[in-house]
C-alpha cells in the first residue's frame, strides 16, 4: 500500500477480525446493559471481575488484563472505541494479516495495561479502574500512520482532507488534556498508553527488517542445532568403530576423513561432504 494514498473514510468492508472483535464487543456490551437493567447486582458483579483495578491484580485478578478492553459503562466510550477499531482496523488488518492483527490488538491491550499497572505503584499517577479498547484502538491508529504517514484521510461526510499526523497528534492532545484534568487516572493512561505500545509493536514486529532479523536468528538456531547432531554423531561412531578395534576420523564439522591412501578429489582434506 503505498504511503501517500488518500484515504476515505467511508464504510470500509466489515470483515476478517475487525469484525470479529466488534461483534464479540458488542455482544458483551449488550448482555451487560441487558444485566444492567433486569440483574443489576449480577451486572456489577461482572463488571467488578473484568475490569482493571491494580488492587485486584494485587490479589490474583490477573485475567483483568485482557477482560478490561471488553467491559464498558459509557455507550459514548464503547461506540468511539469501536468506530476507531473499524475504520481503520480494516487497512491495517489487510496489511499485515488477520493473525497479526489479532497479536497487535490483544499485545497492545495486555502491554498497556502492564505497563499502567506498574505506574500505579507510584503515589498519584495510574489510579482507579481502566475499562475499555481504547487502548487497542489508539494502537491500530499508530500502526495505521506507520504504514501511511504521508496520506491525507477524507473523514466522511466532512469533505476536508486531513493529514494522518495530524489526527494522531489530536488524539494524544486530547487524551493527555482528559490525563490532567483526571489527574493521572489509569483509564487515560493506559489509552494514551496505546499510541506508544502500537509505536513499540510496529518497529518490533511488523517492519520488514525485523521479520528478516527474526527470520535469520531462527534458521541460525536451527542451523547450528544440526551442526551440533552431525559432530555428535559423528564423536558416537568414532567410540563405536574404537570398540571394534578400528580408527575413524572426523573434521570439526563431522566430515569423515579417509585414510592418506584412500583420499580422493586431488588429495583433499576429506574423501566426501555429508
Amino acid at each position: 500500500m503505498a504511503r501517500n494514498t488518500s484515504f476515505e473514510m467511508g464504510l470500509p468492508p466489515f470483515r476478517g477480525a475487525v469484525r470479529e472483535i466488534i461483534l464479540g464487543s458488542a455482544a458483551i456490551y449488550i448482555v451487560l446493559l441487558l444485566l444492567q437493567a433486569f440483574d443489576k447486582p449480577l451486572g456489577d458483579t461482572i463488571l467488578i471481575l473484568g475490569t482493571l483495578v491494580p488492587d485486584a491484580i494485587l490479589h490474583g485478578w490477573v485475567w483483568q488484563f485482557v477482560t478490561y478492553a471488553f467491559m464498558y459503562v459509557d455507550p459514548m466510550d464503547f461506540v468511539l472505541s469501536l468506530v476507531g477499531i473499524y475504520f481503520l482496523g480494516y487497512s491495517v488488518e489487510e496489511r499485515i494479516r488477520r493473525p497479526r492483527f489479532y497479536a497487535l490488538f490483544f499485545g497492545s491491550v495486555v502491554f498497556s495495561a502492564l505497563i499502567g499497572f506498574a505506574l500505579s505503584f507510584a503515589p498519584v499517577i495510574a489510579k482507579g479502574p481502566a475499562y475499555g479498547s481504547g487502548a487497542a484502538a489508539n494502537a491500530i491508529l499508530m500502526v495505521f500512520y506507520l504504514y501511511n504517514r504521508d496520506a491525507p484521510i477524507m473523514l466522511f461526510p466532512i469533505p476536508i482532507q486531513i493529514p494522518v499526523k495530524w489526527i494522531v497528534i489530536g488524539i494524544g492532545a486530547i487524551e493527555t488534556a482528559y490525563l490532567l484534568l483526571y489527574r493521572f487516572a489509569l483509564f487515560y493512561c493506559i489509552a494514551l498508553l496505546g499510541l506508544g505500545v502500537g509505536y513499540v509493536w510496529y518497529k518490533l514486529f511488523l517492519t520488514r527488517r525485523t521479520s528478516f532479523g527474526f527470520a535469520e536468528r531462527f534458521y541460525g538456531v536451527k542451523n547450528s542445532y544440526y551442526r551440533w547432531k552431525r559432530r555428535r554423531a559423528a564423536r558416537k561412531f568414532e567410540v563405536y568403530m574404537r570398540k571394534h578395534d578400528q580408527v575413524v576420523h572426523f573434521d570439526e564439522h563431522g566430515n569423515y576423513i579417509p585414510p592418506d591412501d584412500d583420499k580422493k578429489n586431488g588429495g583433499g582434506k576429506s574423501g566426501w561432504v555429508n
